[in-house]
């Protein structure tokens, strides 16, 4: 009985990623948070742009992240994840949006500043 060797599709390769890919996407994730780390700690910039260094390097270690660990990307393997991964920022967004908006609201007509507390406490 002779066993062959079943190949997969570049695809199913391509949407998962390889060792060197996650190898890549390890380096670049901790030189991102020692980065971070360094701009807290030795103060190698002032302090007025230390946060803009800290977001803009927050927002190139989320980057790597989808694109090398969550496989977010425009390949053709990959429309699936990023659909998914729009669909749940999506949802996300409306419902910490509106969840904002009905505490918002909640606190400008249940906590009237205009009067003062006895007023509010008057049965009238």
């Amino acid at each position: 009985m002779s066993h062959s060797h079943v190949s997969h599709p570049a695809s199913h390769d391509d949407a998962h990623g390889s060792f060197k890919g996650y190898m890549i996407g390890t380096v670049l994730s901790l030189v991102l948070t020692l980065a971070s780390f360094g701009v807290v700690m030795f103060h190698v910039i002032p302090p007025a742009q230390g946060l803009t260094a800290i977001v803009v390097l927050c927002v190139a270690q989320l980057v790597v992240q989808l694109a090398y660990f969550l496989h977010i990307g425009t390949a053709r393997s990959q429309r699936a994840n990023t659909g998914i991964f729009i669909c749940t920022g999506f949802l996300i967004a409306v419902i910490v949006g509106l969840s904002l908006w009905v505490m918002h609201n909640a606190n400008v007509n249940m906590m009237p500043s205009q009067i003062s507390v006895e007023r509010a406490m008057a049965h009238d």
